[in-house]
């Protein structure tokens, strides 16, 4: 994903990332050291009231207070992959109805498993995603973590041909509507990418 400006209860799909003076290498590795830190301590003791707290940590501090730790992170890092899951969490959370909409074409339209591995129910409404984006968050802490990203990318697979499909209906008729649900399906699926990546790594003890 490309760098945009600095998020403050940002919408969420802008999926924006934070922009700041300090010095980069000192960002980046603050980045790798919390990250593995917060990931190597609660997957040796997942007591489920911490990894909810977790999970509700941007629903509670904002989305920029996760930004301040991940975003100027590499895509495929581990502090970078937290942080993209944040992003689609709070993407669900903040407009469940479409995102639900976009999620239910695209699982009607792909010929492809990624709607298994994304786990969602059939049908699955604004509350299973929701609930969704939560397991999915909760399996990098308490789970298979390389699942948990392959899980998130086909998520966002899945979202983004819905998306594109809606943006295709939209075009006629509302093209505004259909030029920003092309441009989060653009997002979405390079967001796939950057997890499915992630996800390799990790498998290959190569994520840090």
């Amino acid at each position: 994903m490309a760098e945009f400006h600095r998020p403050v209860r940002m919408p969420a799909e802008h999926f924006d990332f934070v922009k700041g003076g300090e010095d980069p290498a000192v960002i980046v590795r603050t980045a790798h050291e919390t990250a593995q830190a917060l990931v190597s301590r609660v997957r040796a003791d997942p007591d489920p009231e911490v990894v909810g707290r977790l999970v509700a940590f941007a629903e509670r501090e904002g989305i920029d207070a996760v930004a301040e730790l991940w975003s100027r992170a590499a895509p495929h890092s581990l502090p970078g992959a937290l942080w993209r899951l944040y992003l689609l969490r709070e993407m669900v959370q903040r407009d469940a109805d479409q995102v639900t909409l976009a999620f239910g074409r695209g699982a009607e339209r792909l010929r492809s498993i990624d709607p298994v591995i994304a786990g969602a129910p059939s049908p699955a409404g604004p509350e299973e995603l929701r609930a969704l984006a939560d397991e999915i968050l909760r399996g990098v802490f308490e789970g298979d973590l390389a699942l948990a990203l392959d899980r998130a990318a086909a998520f966002c697979r899945v979202t983004a041909d819905g998306a594109l499909e809606l943006a295709d209906d939209a075009d006629p008729t509302e093209p505004q509507r259909a030029e920003a649900l092309t441009r989060r399906a653009a997002r979405l699926a390079r967001l796939a990418d950057e997890l499915s990546v992630s996800a390799r790594l990790e498998r290959d003890g190569a994520l840090d």
